[in-house]
């Protein structure tokens, strides 16, 4: 079970990203969120795949496509592709065509739902 007040809070933070098209890494979010150590990251991670979870039946774009890793560029870490592929979202590779192409399409959905002003979470 998840730390429901994190992952609320969380997603307030990533819809406002998604109003702007930023980006954010895990540290960076867990910064942003003012989370005390320890496993800052971990606990951002996990929240994030709890909303994975939640976006994907709700119909949504995933709003943890906006969380990069800081060593992967512009791309998610690992665990998200392996979490879309949980959901059915996904054919789970991590790197590549298929998982940039994947994470793209993600914000671009993100993108259009927070410009036409309908809620992306």
């Amino acid at each position: 079970m998840g730390d429901q007040a994190l992952e609320a809070r969380l997603r307030h933070y990533l819809e406002g990203l998604a109003a702007t098209r930023r980006t954010v890494t895990y540290g960076e979010a867990a910064m942003a969120l003012a989370l005390a150590p320890p496993h800052t990251i971990h606990r951002v991670a996990t929240a994030l795949e709890i909303m994975m979870a939640e976006d994907a039946a709700a119909g949504r774009p995933l709003l943890a496509a906006l969380v990069t890793s800081k060593v992967r560029g512009d791309m998610p870490a690992p665990g998200f592709f392996a979490k879309a592929k949980k959901l059915g979202l996904h054919d789970g590779s991590d790197h590549g065509a298929t998982a940039e192409i994947f994470v793209r399409m993600e914000r671009e959905r993100l993108w259009a739902a927070a410009g036409s002003g309908t809620s992306a979470g």
